[in-house]
Formats: C-alpha cells, structure tokens, sequence
C-alpha cells in the first residue's frame, strides 16, 4: 500500500512540474515576443502609436488566466475544493457499493 501512496505522490509531483515548465515557457515567449514587438513598434513609429500593447494586453489576460490555474489562485475552485470534492465522490461510490 505504500509503494502505490509513493507512486501516486511520484506521478502528482511530476505533473505539478509539467505544469510549471508549461507556465514559465508561455511566460518566457510573453516576455520575448512583446519586447521585440516594442522595439518594432518604436523602431517603425518612435511611440507615436504604441500597437504593440493590444498584443501584451491580449496576450496578458492569457498569461493571468495561465498563472490562477497553475497556482491553484482561484478562490471558488482552487485545490482544496477539488481535493473535498474527490473525496466526497470516492466516499458516495463506496457506500454504493457496500449496499449492492
């Protein structure tokens, strides 16, 4: 019973890091890819019309909605929620079962 607490702890952990390693890549390409569409923009029209923030504000509402979901910020459905929840389906099914 403790090797597969281990393996499911081991699995967890692991798809916590693939969520991070997602995260910081889209984080990473935000950073690169608005910063080279600043320095297009001031380089094509000195500021004069900044459109390269429609593209980081665009962009940004992805990147915030990116971060509540790998940080488990949202209030109303963060982990805990789902942990209580999955719990509580696991228990119904038991006594589901228990009367069959």
């Amino acid at each position: 019973m403790e090797n597969k607490s281990d393996e499911n702890k081991y699995i967890r952990a692991k798809e916590r890091v693939v969520q991070l390693r997602k995260f910081y890549g889209n984080l990473t390409s935000y950073i690169v890819v608005i910063s080279g569409l600043a320095i297009l923009n001031y380089w094509i029209n000195e500021w004069r019309y900044a459109w390269f923030l429609w593209a980081a504000f665009g962009w940004g509402i992805g990147i915030v909605a990116h971060a509540i979901g790998t940080f488990n910020l949202n209030p109303f459905f963060g982990k805990d929620w789902e942990e209580r929840k999955i719990k509580e389906y696991m228990e119904k099914d038991n006594d589901k079962r228990k009367w069959q």
